[in-house]
Parts: C-alpha cells; sequence; structure tokens
C-alpha cells in the first residue's frame, strides 16, 4: 500500500470497476511491467482483436489509468502508457456499496491469479534461474497477533523496505524483476 506520488488512490467505486474488467486489469499491469505499447501490440499479446484492445484502453484512460504516450515513435500510431505504477483503495470507503465491494473483491481474486501464474512459471523455469535465484525465490507465512495499527504499518514498512532494496541493489548485474506479494486477514482458529 504505496503512499508515493506514483500511486493512483482509487476513491470511486465506479473507476475501480472499470480496472477490475479481467482485460482491462491485464492491459493496465503489462503497461506498468513492459512499457508503452499500442491497441494492435496488446492484442497480439493477449489473444484479442485490436479494437478490443483499443476500446478497453479508451476506458481506462477515462478513468485516468493510462494515457497516450507523449513520446510517439511516428504520428501513425498511438501508443499508450500506465500513468502510475500503482493503484489502491480504502477498502472501506470502497466498501460501502455493493459495487465497490465486488470490485475490490475481483481485485484482490486478481492478485492472487497473478501469484499463483508467478509460482507455476517459476516452477516451469525453475532450471533457468540458476541456484543463487532457485534458492531465494519462495513463499513464507505466518501468523502474528496485531493491532490493526500494527498490519497498516507493516504495509507502509514493506513499501518503504521494497524502494530502498531496489536503489541498493540498482545497476547489479544480478538485477531481476521479482514479483512480491504480502498479504494480511484476520483470522480465527487454524483455517489450513
Amino acid at each position: 500500500m504505496s503512499k508515493s506520488p506514483d500511486t493512483y488512490r482509487v476513491s470511486d467505486p465506479q473507476a475501480l470497476k472499470a480496472v477490475a474488467h479481467p482485460l482491462r486489469v491485464r492491459l493496465l499491469g503489462a503497461l506498468r511491467v513492459e512499457g508503452p505499447a499500442t491497441a494492435t501490440e496488446l492484442a497480439a499479446r493477449f489473444g484479442e482483436s485490436s479494437g478490443s484492445t483499443s476500446y478497453h484502453l479508451r476506458q481506462l484512460a477515462r478513468y485516468g489509468f493510462v494515457e497516450q504516450d507523449p513520446e510517439q515513435r511516428d504520428a501513425r500510431e498511438r501508443r499508450w502508457r500506465s500513468v502510475h505504477s500503482y493503484t489502491s483503495w480504502s477498502e472501506l470507503e470502497l466498501g460501502g456499496s455493493p459495487e465497490g465491494r465486488e470490485a475490490a473483491g475481483f481485485m484482490r481474486d486478481r492478485q492472487i491469479e497473478v501469484l499463483v501464474h508467478d509460482r507455476e512459471r517459476f516452477e516451469s523455469e525453475r532450471e533457468s534461474w540458476g541456484p543463487a535465484w532457485v534458492e531465494a525465490a519462495g513463499m513464507s507465512d505466518d501468523i502474528a497477533r496485531l493491532t490493526p495499527a500494527s498490519v497498516k504499518l507493516l504495509y507502509e514498512r514493506f513499501a518503504v523496505m521494497i524502494r530502498e532494496l531496489e536503489a541498493h541493489d540498482s545497476g547489479s548485474p544480478e538485477v531481476q524483476r521479482v514479483s512480491l506479494h504480502m498479504a494480511a486477514f484476520p483470522t480465527r482458529g487454524y483455517s489450513g
């Protein structure tokens, strides 16, 4: 839950619902990770028509998630870029309407799907990463007794630590893009 200026803090359930569309969230993710692209390039990547990706990019632009890239390669193409690197929202604020709860739930589900995909992809490519990455990659879980304020602080410190480590590692020949996920949900008893 980064509070950087590079975070789009969604407060309108309609905006979160707009990005919660399955194709739109994938388009936005691709633009954030891979950089600017045309509707045609994104269509080929996701097996969609360029008309469909163009429509969904315009919807993302309508709600401020993407914009036309000012550094177009030529005047004939329309490249799109993400406006922000992150999206956040208040569960309490958006939870006030069924539409907001549905959109926030979809976004959480999408985060889980990305985690599962990243893990499966790593497993299928495991041997290509080498021993250092095989040893470093993985997952961990823990159970702690914390207050809501402490969980919020944990998210904030986690975000700061990620940025600090990125700065520390910049320029290293070993740097790779790493998918990081953090989740915290209160629980009663063991649910495994």
